[in-house]
């Protein structure tokens, strides 16, 4: 007599040799796991997916870490500086000598610094002394070390990241001209530098989104006529116009003015661009269907411009003002090192980089083109994260 079938058993718990399926519940459970992973997938939102996609890319993060290190040092310069960046001492000294090796005692955990001592030897050239390292007086390197004060807040510190444990004067790239720490400068100038250039792409941003999206978005003769004015604008020669404008402004002018008419300068030639292409995006979005759903229903054009056009554009405009900063920061060199920039006692980049304008002090003292490192760093810090949220944005 054959077996029979419980008919209140499931039918899933017997094979049809009559023994227990045990594959059955483990393919159950693998959809299971991937009906749920997809769930979870597409209930990602925008921003989830970006931000996923970004982390993959290894220059985009290197990018992101590298500009948030920047705007840290920025925006705590004086804590960073080692030195006073007003504080003359030897001009043109070369940079301290740092080793963990001291002669005579050996290796050491903490590194230490030789200072930069005239010598008995005379150059050939010039019969000037030369600069050597003092052996015989190593001063050990510290954090937290206490050095010259500084106001924050409000606030009185003697505290910086980095320093000498005797207090004695530490100049890891050298001093300029006027004997001033080369470091410390480069670090307090970032806060110019790095102004001049977040304030200059925000006001860029605002004004090229706002009038690109105006004229993609009306249309008709407005557009007509104000991308002809935004071509006048994309046709003046920058360089000359720079020039030009430098010799409005008196030499006895202060800072603060300066650097307002530097700012307004790089604003009402920069935002041109950035309009144009915004404006050729609005065009697009203007004809897609839920854009026009939106004109059927009769949805307020501030609404649709807001709810709908604006944050597609998003992502074309936060690209755009990552690569952006770094052509600021570039020009922003360029005219310190003309002239066309802050003013002492202010410092920025392109102010330092005036110390290198001969041939013969590069030669001589090549440290004084330390300043060219910081604008490099900088630029190449928010190039890849510019291509990093490229891509991640937009992978097709």
């Amino acid at each position: 007599m054959e077996n029979t079938p419980d008919p209140n058993q499931p039918k899933d718990a017997l094979a049809p040799t009559g023994e227990p399926d045990h594959t059955a519940p483990q393919y159950e459970g693998e959809a299971a796991d991937q009906r749920v992973s997809t769930i979870a997938t597409e209930s990602q939102s925008y921003v989830s997916l970006v931000w996923r996609r970004f982390r993959r890319s290894v220059p985009g993060m290197l990018g992101l870490i590298m500009v948030a290190t920047l705007l840290i040092v920025a925006l705590f310069a004086e804590f960073f500086a080692p030195m006073n960046p007003k504080q003359p001492t030897n001009a043109f000294a070369p940079p301290d000598k740092i080793s963990w090796h001291v002669p005579g005692e050996g290796w050491r955990l903490l590194p230490v610094a030789f200072p930069i001592v005239e010598g008995d030897e005379l150059d050939p050239v010039t019969y000037q002394p030369l600069m050597a390292p003092d052996f015989d007086n190593p001063r050990r390197i510290v954090l937290f070390a206490k050095g010259w004060e500084y106001e924050f807040l409000g606030m009185t510190f003697n505290r910086h990241f980095i320093g000498v444990e005797d207090g004695s004067p530490l100049n890891i790239l050298g001093t300029d001209k006027l004997g001033r720490d080369i470091l410390s400068r480069g670090i307090i100038g970032s806060q110019i530098s790095l102004a001049i250039a977040l304030t200059s792409i925000t006001l860029i941003t605002m004004i090229g989104t706002l009038v690109g999206i105006a004229s993609g978005y009306i249309g008709g003769m407005f557009d007509l006529w104000f991308q002809r004015f935004v071509e006048i604008i994309l046709a003046f020669p920058q360089l000359p116009l720079y020039l030009a404008l430098a010799s409005l402004i008196p030499v006895t002018a202060p800072s603060g003015l300066f650097l307002t008419f530097v700012v307004l300068v790089i604003v009402g030639l920069g935002w041109a661009q950035l309009s144009r292409e915004v404006r050729s995006k609005t065009m697009a979005l203007r004809r897609v269907e839920y854009v026009r759903a939106a004109m059927a229903v009769g949805a307020s054009d501030g609404r649709i411009i807001t709810r709908h056009i604006l944050p597609n554009v998003m992502s074309h405009v936060i690209v755009a003002v990552t690569l952006g900063v770094p052509s600021i920061v570039l020009l922003e060199s360029f005219l310190g090192y003309l002239g066309f920039a802050v003013k002492p006692p202010l410092i920025s980049w392109g102010l330092m980089l005036q110390d290198a304008g001969t041939f013969s002090v590069i030669g001589s003292y090549p440290w004084i083109l330390s300043p060219v490192a910081f604008v490099l760093l900088t630029v190449f810090a928010f190039n890849a994260l510019g291509d990093g949220l490229r891509d991640a944005i937009d992978p097709y």
